[in-house]
């Protein structure tokens, strides 16, 4: 008998780890560790607890179920092996500082009990550490790492398992949101089972995969695949995304089409890419992963702060990033861009404040994705976009959204507002603003100054001054 431990891992299908446990007979296994719920938020729970009743409905239809447990790993999963005369557990690595630190402290407890474990990586293609430099150092540059990762083979996806290879087991409920001291979220969450994972698969490789690199920028287009939250959880494996995306590659009718789906698959060795920088260096979730000679002197307005938390910025492809946030738990990766350029760069605000409110906020939250993210546009991370090259919110609505479509969905103040008054917002008089939209804000800051202030702010940190 073999306890499968799922954790970034909610599904039966392409589960590396499982398909190890289901050589002998496997018990799956969920432990709520009140550990990693503190860095939980009411989006992301809802999104897992949705994702483990999809996940126990499967194994009940193959004459198991899911064991759930509630406390510390480091007791309950030795536990559970005794109870259930396991002899060994598995699990597939995560390679966040505080998952290693929990699974290292699991393993002394195994070795403890006299129990055998196995580890194995699953939630990427390539291992933190397996793709370097030819000096064997972590890459610091997507490009030369992406070039690799593209070379490299891919492993197939993994067969689910069978009813004759899991244990015959019962499962006590599920917590709910409140018994797990969450509310309700603001924002509708998808839903997370394999099912609406493999359908948005499916819908995404059927045709918008092949116009992913012209449009994916444009957030009123439906050109995004909208997996990154199955992706997180693991409702569904990446083996599957890639077979099923280089299935719509060699399916492509044309030469653009096929590199448009390449392109998307660069999404995917991104996502690597965040998890190796941060598998190396665990401590930029709260530190600068570029040194600086002085620290940014960043600046504290909580009224700046919660007028970009509040999409009331007065600056409208801003707002309505901000707004489809709270609407969704979702944002659209151009407008994360936007979003992340504007506090940092216009409101000089810490790439933190915004790192901590996604994290709140996101359903499809990834510290490795979302810290690199944030730091990539705050000019602080890895490849990061360089400090003087300052995104002109104005500039990104008009090209990007070039109708105000998606503005106007989600800023409904400027509904029937003509397109060219929303983009050239900040340069209206205030009389004219209140004729067109009088319950829409003035900008909070002036894009010119603020820019000529960022430039300022970095270099003197930098030690140009």
């Amino acid at each position: 008998m073999r306890l499968h431990w799922h954790r970034r891992d909610l599904r039966a299908a392409d589960n590396r780890g499982l398909a190890r446990a289901a050589e002998a007979t496997a018990v799956p296994v969920f432990v709520f560790d009140p550990t990693v719920l503190q860095h939980g938020a009411s989006p992301r729970v809802t999104f897992l607890l949705d994702a483990l009743d999809s996940l126990r409905t499967a194994y009940r239809e193959r004459g198991s179920d899911l064991v759930v447990a509630h406390g510390n790993p480091v007791e309950v999963i030795p536990r559970l092996a005794d109870e259930y005369d396991a002899d060994t557990v598995t699990w597939n690595r995560d390679y966040s500082g505080l998952a290693r630190r929990r699974d290292d402290a699991v393993r002394d407890a195994l070795d403890e009990a006299g129990l055998d474990y196995e580890t194995v990586h699953d939630a990427v293609h390539h291992e933190p550490g397996s793709i370097t430099t030819n000096a064997g150092d972590p890459y610091a540059v997507f490009t030369y790492f992406s070039k690799k990762w593209h070379d490299r083979p891919k492993a197939d996806p993994f067969e689910a398992p069978g009813e004759a290879d899991l244990a015959d087991v019962d499962g006590d409920p599920l917590p709910t949101l409140a018994d797990l001291d969450f509310a309700e979220p603001e924002a509708d969450i998808p839903d997370a089972s394999t099912a609406a994972a493999r359908d948005l698969l499916e819908r995404f490789c059927a045709s918008p995969v092949h116009r992913y690199e012209e449009r994916r920028d444009y957030p009123d287009d439906d050109v995004t695949s909208r997996l990154s939250a199955h992706l997180k959880y693991g409702t569904i494996g990446v083996r599957e995304v890639y077979e099923r995306a280089d299935r719509a590659r060699a399916d492509a009718p044309d030469e653009a089409a096929r590199e448009s789906v390449t392109e998307f698959l660069d999404q995917l060795a991104w996502r690597e890419f965040y998890t190796q920088v941060l598998w190396a260096n665990p401590e930029v979730v709260d530190s600068n992963y570029k040194e600086y000679e002085q620290d940014i002197e960043w600046r504290d307005d909580p009224e700046a702060l919660q007028a970009w938390k509040d999409g009331r910025t007065g600056y409208p492809i801003v707002d309505a990033g901000m707004r489809q946030l709270r609407a969704e738990a979702w944002m659209h990766n151009r407008l994360r861009m936007i979003v992340a350029s504007f506090l940092t760069k216009d409101l000089l605000l810490d790439w933190r404040e915004g790192y901590a409110w996604f994290r709140e906020r996101l359903v499809d939250h990834d510290t490795a994705n979302d810290n690199g993210g944030w730091q990539w546009a705050a000019s602080t991370g890895t490849d990061a976009q360089p400090y003087f090259r300052i995104f002109n919110p104005m500039t990104q609505g008009e090209r990007y959204d070039p109708d105000a479509e998606y503005i106007q969905e989600y800023v409904p103040e400027l509904e029937g507002v003509p397109a060219d008054a929303i983009h050239s917002w900040h340069e209206l008089d205030p009389a004219t603003r209140e004729t067109h939209a009088p319950d829409y804000p003035h900008p909070v800051v002036d894009h010119s100054e603020q820019r000529e202030a960022a430039l300022a702010m970095f270099e003197r940190a930098r030690g140009d001054e």
